[in-house]
């Protein structure tokens, strides 16, 4: 459900960039496909890092940590979910405008790197697998949202609202964390 949830931006933009191109780029969907997944899968890796040494001081209130990040990330896709701002004119079959999208859509995954930290991931064996799954997971939704994109245009992204459902789900996620450490 995290990698889901982690995806949907990059869904979005996948979306969006399906809609301007209007066509199968294979080169550029396969190259903006990997540098999203490994963004997404690297950020929390380095949230993870830099939280991981510190993090023995914070167990008792790591669970609060968790809910109020993933808490603050999903209100804000929520939120974003509803507004109506006009699409940014962006070039997505360039380098740097894939990089730069890379990034943006996956700062939100350092936040989950550092919630890892907090929930006792403490050896990088525990994160290997589950940021394996982010980067496949955000790999295949922004092939596939690309397509989607391409295929049925502007209206896929109105029906859908990947950024809500991505962002009810970080607020599910970490409620479960909380109430699991308040209920033990």
């Amino acid at each position: 459900m995290l990698a889901v949830a982690l995806a949907m931006d990059c869904f979005t933009v996948s979306i969006v960039s399906g809609v301007i191109v209007r066509r199968w780029l294979w080169a550029m969907i396969l190259r903006m496909a990997f540098l999203f997944g490994l963004f997404q899968a690297v950020m929390p890796l380095i949230g993870w890092l830099t939280t991981n040494h510190f993090s023995e001081q914070l167990e008792a209130i790591d669970h609060w940590i968790a809910f109020g990040l993933l808490a603050f990330l999903g209100g804000k896709m929520i939120r974003e979910s509803f507004s109506d701002e006009e699409e940014q004119q962006f070039n997505p079959k360039n380098l740097r405008t894939q990089l730069v999208l890379a990034v943006a859509t996956s700062i939100d995954a350092l936040a989950i790197g550092i919630s890892f930290a907090c929930t006792g991931y403490r050896a990088f064996a525990q994160i290997a697998y589950p940021l394996l799954i982010i980067g496949l997971v955000s790999f295949m939704f922004s092939f596939v949202g690309y397509r989607l994109g391409v295929r049925f245009g502007k209206s896929i992204a109105r029906k859908l609202k990947p950024e809500l459902l991505g962002g009810i789900i970080l607020i599910v996620i970490g409620i479960k964390i909380l109430l699991t450490h308040l209920l033990a």
